[in-house]
């Protein structure tokens, strides 16, 4: 399991809403959350073989902006 951080664009509770059916589209994540409370916005996304491109890539096409933060490689589904 690894987990990829991102720092984001997205402010609120409807922006995560709008961005969900582009990550749930991705295959690789089992699991995503995004901490808005924080200045960086941070998108955690947890999964097997993720490609971080590909989710860059996915909140760009919802009208995001992501910048990956860090990756660290586990064996649970902590985010």
């Amino acid at each position: 399991m690894e987990i990829i951080k991102f720092k984001t664009n997205m402010g609120n509770q409807s922006d995560v809403t709008n961005v969900a059916p582009y990550l749930e589209k991705i295959e690789s994540i089992s699991n995503w959350q995004v901490d808005t409370e924080t200045e960086e916005n941070v998108l955690s996304v947890s999964g097997k073989d993720l490609n971080p491109q590909a989710i860059e890539n996915a909140l760009q096409e919802a009208g995001f902006q992501a910048e990956i933060l860090r990756v660290v490689g586990l064996s649970g589904d902590e985010l």
